[in-house]
Formats: structure tokens, sequence, C-alpha cells
């Protein structure tokens, strides 16, 4: 099956350009010109993308503010394509959930290089987290979680505060897991990201992104994860 690539520009030049190089390798290509419209395909389209090819300046949303949202509801890589080459709108982006930075104008190779290998990485870490919940239910008993106003469904991936079901990425799911199993432990981004993502390749942080969007969607009445200021995170809900 082709690995599906959503371009996001508003220039159509540049849509034309790497629709050519991705069709040409295989890849299939879905296009938009918007954030809105991006957002519309994510939501509604037949198929959803592998990965997104992501421009920063486009009106009306930023592609800072499109990463924002997406990283909000689903999980797969974002690679920013953008003319904006300094170190700090590389952090920028970095910081709210990319999983890369290419610079315009960008090499053919070394951009289909990164496509590539962002599709391996996240295609192993789906691998992983499919295989992870059959190894538990043959070797273990189902296995909840229980906090206080939290309780965490390994077995099917769910989380509750409340009793209210939170909807959560994978791996803000996986993070959220591996924290409250190690409470009352500090750990540092770069322990988490070792942890929880497993490979070398990246930007700690990611990890702060992920913290940040957790306690948006857990925290409404009580706080979780608790930030050891010069040091990292510690989980501290009290368990039941």
């Amino acid at each position: 099956m082709k690995d599906h690539v959503l371009i996001v520009d508003d220039n159509t030049e540049i849509i034309e350009l790497l629709e050519d190089i991705l069709e040409n390798e295989g890849f299939e290509v879905s296009t938009a010109e918007s954030g809105e419209n991006a957002l519309d395909l994510l939501k509604n389209g037949e198929k959803k993308p592998n990965l997104i090819l992501l421009d920063i300046m486009m009106p009306n949303m930023s592609g800072y503010e499109l990463c924002s949202q997406i990283r909000r509801e689903w999980d797969l890589p974002i690679l920013f394509l953008s003319a904006k080459g300094k170190a700090v709108d590389k952090v920028v982006g970095f910081e709210i959930g990319a999983d890369d930075y290419i610079t315009k104008p960008f090499d053919t190779e070394e951009l289909l290089a990164r496509i590539r290998a962002h599709l391996r990485r996240y295609e192993r870490i789906r691998k992983h987290t499919e295989e992870q919940p059959e190894k538990e239910a043959s070797h273990s008993p189902i296995t909840v979680l229980k906090f206080k106003d939290l309780e965490i469904h390994k077995e099917t991936y769910s989380v509750y505060v409340s009793n209210e079901k939170i909807e959560l990425s994978t791996k803000e799911f996986q993070l959220l897991t591996f924290l409250a199993e190690n409470a009352g432990i500090v750990f540092t981004r770069e322990q988490i990201y070792d942890r929880v993502w497993g490979y070398g390749y990246g930007s700690l942080n990611t990890v702060t992104v992920h913290i940040k969007n957790l306690r948006e969607k857990l925290e409404m009445n009580r706080q979780f994860i608790k930030t050891q200021w010069g040091t990292g995170y510690v989980f501290i809900g009290e368990k039941l």
C-alpha cells in the first residue's frame, strides 16, 4: 500500500513541484492550500495521510497554528518545509510538535530521505503499539492504573478523568502510562524521550509539547504531572 503524504502550502507552484517529486517516487499525494482545508481533509477525507509536509507562512492560519491543532488529535509525522531558516523559527517548530524542519530551497534527495526515515520510524512505533496490548493480554491479566480522579486502562488505551473519557493520541497515552507507572520518580526530558520514544533522532522539545498537551487534557480540577524545575517531570497522582 502506498504511503500517503499531505502537502499544505499556499504556493501552487511549490505544491505542483512537490506533487511531481512524490508521485514519481510512488507516494500517494493530497494537497491543501490553507490550514482550514487541511483540517477538513484530516477530519473528513477518505484516507488519512501517513505524513504531512507543512509550510509556515500561510494566510488566516499559519503552519504553526495548524501544527498545534493537528497535534491535539492526530499522531503522525509533521515536517515543516519553509523559507524561514532562522534558528528561532526551527525551535518554535519543534516546540509545537514538528518532527523535522527543512528549509527552502531544499535538496530533493535529502527531502525524500527524511520523509522515508520518519515514515519508517512511525511505522515501528505503530507496530510496537499494536503488539504491546496483545503481549500484555497473553502474559498478564487486564491492567488498570487507578488514581484519584484518573484511570488508565492499558489494555484498551483508554483514559478517564472523573469518569469522563479523555481522548489522547497514542504517544500521549504512552507518555502518561510511563509516568504513572513510575509515580513519584523525577525523570529528565532525556530519560523520558529515551523510554517513551525509544529512538535517538528528534528534539527534546517534543517531550515538553506532549507534557503540555497532557496537562491541557487531564488537569481540569487537579494536577497529575509536576514540573521539577531544573530537572524534569514527575507524576504526582494519588494512587488508589
